[in-house]
Parts: structure tokens; sequence; C-alpha cells
């Protein structure tokens, strides 16, 4: 490749990558609520689950262990999984016993959600099979079921309670949706910090 059409490339990428922050930039409000609601079930004893598959699986596990691992100010850790992250029963449940992945995330969040546990699934183009029926699970335990995907409507947006659809192509929104997570994560953990406070000075 001529290296005269690489500043080119760079600069379709960043500018197609700022159409997808400025539709992100008109979803802080909806972030903010749920990074809120994150922390009150978080601290009433609720879990996160999460799930995505390639570049999605990467940032459900970035929740995941942002909110399991992160310890300010000696905050106790808070149960949130990656449902990806189990290689044994993903292969298992993948191969053995449906052979075929549609079912893997359903299985997983039929065993593990409960009501009023938070589920939220990851998706650049909001078409994935087994997201869609991971949501449908999540919805029939009673979880909370979100979605971050790329272009609306799509099946996945169509499924949850609520969605963040960002337009762009494949890259960008998955670049826009580890920005969403690190916002919910933030706020998040802004939120319990304030509990944590309320609840020390009481």
């Amino acid at each position: 490749m001529s290296a005269t059409l690489l500043p080119n490339v760079a600069r379709g990428h960043l500018s197609a990558l700022d159409d997808t922050l400025t539709a992100l930039r008109q979803q802080t409000g909806r972030l903010t609520r749920w990074g809120q609601l994150i922390a009150d079930r978080l601290r009433e004893g609720g879990r996160v689950l999460a799930a995505g598959n390639g570049g999605s699986a990467s940032e459900a596990q970035q929740l995941a262990a942002e909110l399991l691992g992160r310890y300010p100010n000696g905050r106790p850790p808070y149960s949130a999984i990656a449902l990806h992250a189990d290689t044994s029963s993903l292969t298992a449940l993948g191969d053995e016993y449906y052979h075929d992945f549609a079912e893997i995330f359903a299985r997983q969040v039929t065993a593990h959600a409960r009501p009023r546990d938070i589920v939220v699934l990851l998706s650049a183009n909001g078409r994935s099979r087994n997201l869609v029926l991971a949501a449908e699970a999540g919805i029939r335990s009673g979880a909370n079921v979100w979605a971050l995907t790329g272009p609306g409507p799509n099946p996945l947006a169509n499924a949850v309670e609520d969605a963040i659809c960002l337009p762009g192509t494949a890259a960008t929104v998955q670049e826009a949706h580890l920005v969403a997570v690190h916002i919910l994560c933030a706020t998040a953990e802004s939120a319990l910090s304030t509990q944590d406070s309320k609840h020390r000075a009481s």
C-alpha cells in the first residue's frame, strides 16, 4: 500500500469514529441511569452478567473485571460475570450439547440470572442469535436486560428492555462501546462511593 494512502485511511477512520461518538454523547443520560441502577443492584446483592462475541466479548469481560476487581476506598468486590470467560462451559455447550453456539449464553443466563440482576449484551451488529436468545432468557428470569449494539433497529435491540444503538462501522461501534463501558463503570463507582459515604455518616 502506498504510504500516501495511510493518512487518508486514518482520517477516514477518525472521522467515522467522531460520528459514532457524537451519537454516544446523546446517550449519556441513559448510560448514567444504567450505571446508577447497576450500583443499586450490586449493593442489594444482585449481579451483572455480560456477554458478547469477538471484540465485544473482550468489552463484556472488561465490564465484569471493573465491577469485580476495582477497590477504590476499600470498597468490597461485587458479583459480575463475563459469560464467555468460562471456556469449559462455553465449549461444552457449543459442542457436546447443542452442536452450535446459539444457546451458549442463554443456558448460562437461565442458570445464573435472578430477578433484579442485570444482563448486559454487546454486539456491533445486533444480529447475533446467541445474544438474542440470551436476552430472551434474561427477560424470563426477571432480570433487567440491556444491549449496546450497532445501528438499529436490529434483533437484539428489539429483544431487550433497553438498548443503545450506535451508527458506524463494526470497528467504530466497538470502540464507542468500550467508551460506554468505561462510563458505566465510572458512574457505578461514583454511585457506590456516594452510597458508602452516606452509610458511614449515618
